[in-house]
């Protein structure tokens, strides 16, 4: 990372720092009232992550700035933009596709994620994780490690008491594999371990059943604060309450119209047999 770009960014993270202290708020309270992950906040305030000017503006108002204070934020912001120069390293890129998510589940006490063709972030083996961040374009080996350690390391949510996961996926998620048939005898294996959690809901809509809604992307519920909305070449994080709301209905309804437990563990077993049976006919 070019050290001009750097200064700038630590200098942008320490003055929302001393914002944040002259607020009296700690950075979970801020990232709660501005709808972000409690990473986020941090990240920012340390130097280590360049916010979108969404995510500054979303800052500036739950800190209740002024215009002059707001005003030289997004300055200050500018200043890191100006400083991305052609010398510009790998750990300088845009955050790969996916990493959102991954951030803002953090802080949350509930995650309802909805899927229709990936597996949700918080279920996703290291191997099908490496899959998924290396079908990026442009994604960088290094940076592909990185998310994908951080990725699994955050999954320990799962199971610390207190919070609830609900999970909703399309039966297409489970036929659709990356890499060989053994990767995804190990990733349905996860799915059957994480299902027994009594912090985990894991429900499938089966193919013989209709979608109540025709399903255009995946997205995940953190609280009642935000909606992470996954689409192929981005992620978008949303605290607008409306957008909240109908995503909130939505899911409520792929809900209704999923299976759970036995019948769950029944069709992810039939799918593993399917999958070494393919594993062996491709191995002739």
């Amino acid at each position: 990372m070019g050290s001009e770009r750097r200064e700038r960014m630590q200098a942008l993270g320490a003055r929302l720092r001393v914002l944040r202290a002259e607020a009296g708020l700690t950075g979970a309270v801020l990232a709660q009232r501005a709808g972000v992950g409690q990473p986020t906040v941090s990240k920012v305030e340390t130097g280590r992550m360049v916010p979108s000017g969404d995510v500054l503006d979303r800052l500036s108002r739950a800190l209740g700035l002024d215009e002059l204070a707001a005003r030289e934020v997004r300055e200050l912001l500018q200043a890191v933009v100006a400083a991305s120069d052609a010398g510009q390293s790998a750990d300088d890129a845009t955050p790969l596709v996916g990493t959102s998510v991954d951030g803002e589940v953090r802080s949350a006490q509930l995650v309802r994620s909805f899927q229709c063709v990936v597996l949700p972030a918080l279920l996703q083996t290291a191997e099908y994780a490496r899959h998924v961040f290396a079908s990026v374009p442009n994604s960088a080996p290094d940076a592909v490690g990185r998310a994908v350690a951080a990725r699994v390391e955050r999954q320990s949510v799962l199971y610390e008491p207190g919070r609830e996961s609900v999970f909703v996926l399309t039966e297409a998620v489970l036929r659709t594999w990356p890499g060989t048939p053994a990767l995804m005898l190990a990733q349905l294996d996860r799915l059957l371990a994480v299902e027994s959690l009594s912090t985990v809901r894991l429900g499938v809509i089966p193919w013989r059943r209709p979608v109540p809604v025709l399903p255009r992307h995946g997205f995940t519920l953190c609280d009642q604060r935000a909606v992470v909305v996954e689409t192929f070449d981005s992620d978008r994080v949303s605290a607008d309450p409306v957008e909240l709301a109908a995503y909130e209905e939505t899911f409520t309804r792929f809900e209704e119209a999923a299976i759970f437990g036995d019948d769950v563990r029944e069709l992810l077993l039939r799918a593993m047999a399917q999958f070494r049976d393919l594993g062996d006919l491709l191995t002739r």
